[in-house]
């Protein structure tokens, strides 16, 4: 490589060293003047709805699952009676629903009983917080007393 080479490649790198891109930085601005920094903002309404939903659809799933499982016993039990080897199969296949059906429960359980916990907790921190700010202009209060405001 020439001297001459070598010097224009460092300057090459030098002028796209202005324009790399950089990850420890989030811009200001989007351009459309929205910050790009979002909160997370969660309402108990939304919480208690889909903690709701969620169990109700245990409940009522769990009861018309029950129905297909049985209708399909009893139908694959009639099959294998009459010596049809797709009764076995439809036998295996109501197995597989039971454990299908258990994990969708399990899920929904899961879902309701986090969100009722996740409830709970907001309200206490809530509680807890206002408890504080109330203590916190108390003594504010007491201070003022006593300057003679």
């Amino acid at each position: 490589m020439a001297w001459d080479e070598w010097e224009q490649l460092k300057a090459k790198a030098a002028q796209n060293q202005s324009a790399r891109m950089q990850l420890n930085h989030v811009t200001p601005d989007n351009g459309g003047g929205e910050s790009t920094r979002g909160d997370l903002t969660v309402h108990q309404e939304d919480l208690s709805a889909i903690g709701s939903a969620a169990h109700e659809l245990r409940q009522d799933f769990s009861r018309f699952s029950d129905h297909a499982r049985m209708s399909s016993i009893k139908a694959a039990g009639g099959l294998k009676t009459e010596g049809f080897d797709i009764g076995a199969a439809l036998d295996h296949v109501a197995e597989r629903w039971v454990d299908q059906v258990q994990s969708l429960l399990d899920a929904c359980a899961h879902i309701s009983n986090h969100l009722r916990y996740t409830e709970n907790q907001h309200a206490a921190d809530e509680s807890y917080i206002a408890g504080t700010l109330s203590s916190i202009s108390q003594l504010d209060q007491g201070f003022d007393e006593r300057k003679g405001s």
